[in-house]
């Protein structure tokens, strides 16, 4: 009895500590924000409340920062994903561009509106998913044929990728919309209602899509996928000793290349996401950074799905509330990426002291 109330109060000190540290960095770096804020002489009552009404002060807001946050946290599941082989996976940008692009060609001239029922927004973001897994395979064929640094491969594929979708939004021959007097911005054409994804509540008002749903189920597939099946034993093994694996009889390619399509099929699909719940016109800054911000999310959730889904939540009402801070307050975007940063390494910190305090007993 004493041995089972001392487990429970060890279990409870543990999650006080994964918990409680994180939290309290979390307010250590918006404090710190809040200085800035002042540093530049805009009151913070005034910068809080910009904050939040952009965060979630209506339920636009609310349902917009949700909206973002399913794209961080599908980034941040193939991060994981990748990370279990011992695979670092920062070509989340890049996956999310391809993932837009193909969802658009097959919006606008896939036939995809032509498709019976939910086929039609289904089929585009099944293409992005394809197209983002292709593109993660690429780098796993590179890191299991060539020795190549897939830290290195995704992020040049990255550049790559984002320099294509800037061609194909300047391209008439591409996705570019036709030039006339009254279109002329480099972007494609918006996509058709139909190819676009269902909200749940059908009020635009309130206009959390089918994404949340989908999400839910994903994490649920990647958690049990992970930590209950073959799969996910053979990439654990693979990460701790891909020596020892190959002699176990792993297939150690295929393992790495299936690793990096799963997390660049996740990657494409947030860009599926992000074209047909919300943006709904493909543009030149289109991924807009998303991919580096799911890329944090994935680094901060130390392996966790709980924590890449608290991990994304954050980032998607801050960038709600960022977004607003300056369209409402004045406060300049940088100060905002500053804040953002603040978080991410106080965060990080707090991450290195825990892992330090249990390595310790």
């Amino acid at each position: 009895m004493t041995k089972t109330l001392s487990l429970n109060a060890l279990s409870l000190n543990r999650l006080g500590v994964s918990v409680g540290i994180p939290l309290a960095a979390v307010l250590l770096a918006l404090a710190l924000g809040a200085l800035l804020v002042l540093a530049i002489g805009v009151p913070v009552g005034e910068a809080l409340a910009a904050f939040a009404d952009g965060a979630w002060g209506s339920d636009y807001a609310i349902a917009a920062s949700i909206n973002r946050a399913l794209a961080f946290s599908l980034v941040g599941f193939g991060f994981v994903l990748a990370a279990r082989a011992n695979l670092t996976n920062v070509g989340g940008e890049g996956q999310i561009a391809v993932g837009g692009m193909l969802a658009t060609a097959m919006s606008l001239y896939g036939g995809a509106a032509q498709l019976p029922g939910p086929l039609a927004w289904i089929a585009p973001l099944a293409v992005a998913a394809l197209g983002g897994a292709l593109w993660g395979a690429l780098a796993g064929v590179l890191k299991a044929k060539a020795g190549t640094n897939e830290v290195i491969s995704t992020l040049l594929l990255s550049f790559i990728a984002v320099w294509l979708l800037y061609w194909s939004v300047q391209s008439e021959a591409l996705l570019r919309q036709p030039m006339n007097n009254s279109a002329t911005l480099p972007e494609s054409l918006e996509i058709p209602e139909l190819t676009r994804l269902p909200l749940l509540t059908g009020d635009a008002g309130f206009p959390l899509h089918v994404g949340l749903p989908i999400a839910i189920v994903l994490a649920l597939v990647v958690a049990v996928v992970l930590a209950r099946s073959v799969f996910g034993f053979q990439l654990r093994a693979v990460g701790l000793n891909p020596v020892a694996a190959r002699k176990a009889g792993i297939p150690l390619t295929r393992s790495i290349v299936a690793a990096m399509a799963l997390a660049g099929a996740l990657g494409g699909l947030a860009g599926g996401f992000m074209l047909q719940g919300d943006q709904y016109v493909l543009k030149a800054g289109f991924s807009s950074g998303y991919g580096f911000d799911g890329l944090v999310v994935g680094l901060l959730a130390r392996g966790s799905i709980p924590g890449v889904i608290a991990g994304a939540l954050l980032f998607g009402f801050m960038r709600s509330g960022g977004i607003n801070l300056e369209m409402s307050a004045n406060v300049p975007t940088a100060l905002v990426g500053v804040i953002q940063g603040l978080i991410i390494l106080l965060l990080a910190a707090a991450a290195f002291w825990i892992e330090r305090k249990e390595s310790a007993r």
